[in-house]
């Protein structure tokens, strides 16, 4: 009976050690994948993996700023970009929930004065970007044709909305073709505003931020708040790293404007797992494809796209995935989660050379693998 006790003991401790050591050199396995990014004076990124609801990885590389050398960490604030639309999109469904809109309601139910090709555009199709608006970069870098970037006054989400006005058309019938659109986007930050009677970047903290206690989180309005720890960017030139931080279109709100760190998109990561903002049957409309009349979504290289409200949908290796990168002057970042599989990846980097949506990719197959996972497919 006493060795029978005394083997049963044994086998515990070296499975306690065996599953100790699979643990570690998987941390190996995902810190190697950033061997790239590791520096004590070049802007990096910081990497998190959350498995079965826990935070498995945290982890930072390089520095937020070449001036003060501070080392990336978990509470590093990196501009989103684009990953920014999953939270505008947010937004839109909590005012449909509270009853004060529908997806199916029209631009001009917002915006009377708007031209009449707002007409047939649904807030449907601004979030799931089948809207056919036009390219308010292109609008406005076309106002400036010849001025230096830097030059260029920077427009508000209120001036894409007076840029569009001027319009006399979209670029194809609403719903007909999906096209990426940062102009639908700053038009659902506008409709946020008017809907709620609120500034937009005040109702992601009263609806979103605060009562997930995401404290840091913000979206960066320059002169009226100031980001904490906050990340600089920067482009890689052939003399070294230049800070490229902002670009005319850096203050529009909706389509890229929240700063955030590790830390508090961990909690965000745990709202969506829990559905904490909205239930499991309130974000089914984020989570549905958007079907155009024209034929299957396509992205500019002819490759099928599946994106729902602020999330591409289409999956990886056989696994169901929700994702979105965001790429904007400086900043390059990428989430992907795997809800089926309880591993969500987040990948923020100051540094445009960087390429977050490949190596969170990368970080993803070792979990996948585990998984067993097979049929590796190409990153759409």
């Amino acid at each position: 009976m006493k060795t029978s006790l005394n083997t049963s003991l044994l086998i515990l401790v070296l499975n306690f050690f065996a599953g100790s050591a699979s643990s570690q050199v998987l941390s190996n396995q995902i810190d190697a994948i950033f061997t790239s990014l590791k520096s004590s004076n070049a802007p990096g990124a910081a990497v998190l993996v959350v498995r079965n609801g826990r935070a498995v990885f945290r982890r930072g590389y390089g520095v937020t700023d070449l001036r003060t050398l501070h080392k990336i960490d978990a509470h590093t604030n990196f501009r989103l970009a684009s990953f920014t639309k999953q939270f505008t999109a947010a937004c839109i469904m909590l005012l449909a929930r509270d009853g004060k809109l529908h997806y199916d309601d029209h631009f001009t139910d917002f915006f009377p004065d708007f031209p009449a090709y707002g007409r047939s555009i649904t807030v449907r199709n601004l979030l799931n970007h089948t809207s056919g608006l036009p390219d308010y970069e292109d609008i406005l870098m076309k106002q400036y044709e010849g001025t230096p970037p830097e030059k260029v006054p920077q427009i508000l989400d209120a001036g894409v909305l007076k840029l569009l006005g001027a319009q006399t058309s979209g670029k194809f019938p609403a719903g007909s073709k999906w096209e990426y659109s940062n102009s639908g986007y700053a038009a659902l930050a506008m409709i946020v505003e008017k809907v709620s009677g609120k500034p937009f970047g005040q109702f992601l903290q009263e609806r979103i931020f605060t009562p997930l206690g995401m404290k840091h989180t913000l979206a960066y309005e320059k002169g009226k708040n100031e980001v904490p720890h906050r990340a600089y960017g920067y482009t890689k030139q052939d003399d070294g790293f230049h800070e490229t931080d902002q670009s005319p279109t850096s203050a529009v709100l909706g389509d890229g404007g929240i700063y955030s760190s590790l830390d508090d998109l961990a909690k965000w990561d745990r709202a969506l797992r829990d559905h904490k903002l909205l239930s499991e049957a309130e974000m089914q409309p984020a989570l549905t494809a958007a079907s155009p009349t024209d034929g299957p979504a396509k992205n500019p290289e002819g490759k099928t796209v599946s994106y729902g409200f602020g999330w591409f949908l289409d999956p990886y290796a056989g696994h169901r995935r929700m994702s979105h990168y965001g790429e904007t002057v400086g900043f390059r970042t990428n989430i992907q989660r795997f809800p089926d599989d309880n591993l969500t990846i987040i990948v923020l980097a100051n540094r445009a050379d960087a390429d977050p949506q490949a190596l969170a990719v990368k970080v993803a197959e070792l979990y996948l693998d585990v998984a067993g996972s097979s049929n590796k497919q190409n990153w759409p």
